[in-house]
């Protein structure tokens, strides 16, 4: 089968608590998809027999690290690639165990779509609150809640629908937006890919078909203009001697020869001359779009450096040395009021020390506690930030990439934490 290269990516994360089948169910994608590599299944049939199953233990595709294998859980995010004729698929199997909340949060951070599984038997837990507060936290515009393992309760619709009703409570606390509802077995195959002869009740999508056409081109942001700068490029060259061009990933908006835009920090302005891209040889096109990756030449010899920001004179982000923001803490050192951290935002880095802490998150309750001020590993909390020089922002809720942030240990080099800025 061949694959049109221009074909549209979903990037997508799976979530759930431990043993609900989220390893199964990529597994079982991949198997019946038949994107699995003759040498891999006969690896993981061998597996299988060595532990007395009288199955294929699929989870094995994606439980890749020897102590998961050992374990049998996934103890950090696991990524799978594979392509269908309509779209081709990046997979993020996130951890299901508490103490791994920042790893979901690295495996969700890009995602267009979350897959959050329940466990037909349990319900919703603890750990299903917690996923889908971070999925509303992210911002995830698009979500799939899979009641997995249906063939243990009699593939009943009224089970089916009790958890769904009750997910449906939860969701309308969060600001969840498109969300679907599939019962699977990822042990047998129902839903997953084909539909299932024992579930004639449901009238809905496959899991598979979901992800396959749901529509995500208008996810990203296309009005507010913002291209930060990450690389400028001067090949001083016969062929280019004067070439002067601005290199990076365009963040959100649509660009066009022919504009007019301000740059930040300096405030000046000047008209976009060409947009270059490389496809074998240097190539100019009209206009350019989230996330290409395109180089920016301006009609004006202005200095610009990494770090600064083409945007429009009548559309300009937010311009502050200090702000609030939601933070997910990564590090097992507290976070230390009043310390100095590097704080990374698009292509620019800057020192930033927390100002106050305002609160800290219990994902269990949705409850803010306000009388915490300790910053622990895996805490979700609200923070007031401030830097040493302008950072140029928009809301998360507004923009991804330019309301999204991490905090850097200047001493370690740590990553310590991903913040999203309110």
């Amino acid at each position: 089968m061949v694959i049109d290269t221009e074909i549209e990516l979903l990037r997508f994360v799976t979530a759930g608590s431990v043993d609900d089948g989220k390893s199964t169910l990529i597994g079982r994608m991949l198997y019946d998809k038949k994107s699995i590599f003759e040498d891999q299944l006969e690896a993981i049939k061998k597996t299988s027999q060595q532990r007395g199953n009288d199955y294929i233990d699929l989870s094995l595709l994606t439980d890749g690290l020897k102590a998961e294998r050992e374990q049998g859980i996934t103890i950090d995010v696991a990524y799978r690639y594979f392509s269908t004729n309509k779209r081709k698929f990046i997979i993020a199997d996130t951890p299901g165990h508490i103490q791994y909340t920042r790893n979901m949060i690295t495996g969700a951070s890009n995602a267009n779509l979350i897959v959050i599984l329940i466990d037909a038997t349990k319900g919703i837990t603890e750990q299903t609150r917690r996923h889908a507060f971070i999925a509303s936290l992210l911002q995830i515009a698009h979500v799939v809640v899979c009641i997995n393992k249906m063939d243990l309760v009699n593939f009943s619709n009224d089970v089916f629908e009790n958890i769904s009703n009750d997910f449906r409570t939860l969701a309308s606390k969060l600001e969840l937006k498109d969300i679907h509802y599939v019962p699977v077995s990822a042990l047998r195959g129902d839903n997953v890919v084909d539909k299932s002869e024992n579930m004639q009740w449901y009238n809905g999508a496959t899991l598979m078909y979901v992800l396959e056409t749901i529509h995500i081109s208008s996810d990203s942001n296309h009005i507010d203009c913002r291209f930060p700068v990450q690389y400028v490029i001067r090949p001083q060259t016969a062929e280019h001697a004067n070439y002067r061009g601005y290199a990076g990933r365009i963040a959100s908006g649509v660009f066009k020869e022919g504009d007019i835009v301000k740059i930040l920090p300096s405030g000046l302005t000047s008209k976009i001359k060409t947009i270059d891209i490389w496809q074998d040889e240097i190539k100019s096109v009209k206009e350019a779009f989230p996330p290409m990756s395109v180089t920016v030449t301006l009609e004006d010899d202005i200095d610009v450096s990494r770090g600064n920001m083409l945007v429009r004179e009548n559309n300009l982000p937010n311009v502050a040395t200090e702000f609030d923001a939601m933070i997910c803490w990564m590090n097992e050192q507290p976070l230390v009021p009043g310390k100095k951290y590097f704080l990374k935002h698009t292509t620019n880095q800057t020192l930033a020390m927390i100002m106050e802490v305002v609160y800290i998150v219990d994902v269990a309750s949705y409850h803010r506690n306000e009388d915490q001020r300790q910053v622990r590993m895996n805490d979700i909390g609200r923070l007031r930030i401030k830097t040493s020089q302008p950072v140029f922002f928009d809301s998360y809720r507004k923009n991804k990439i330019t309301g999204s942030f991490i905090l850097i240990d200047e001493h370690s080099n740590d990553t310590v934490a991903a913040g999203m800025i309110i």
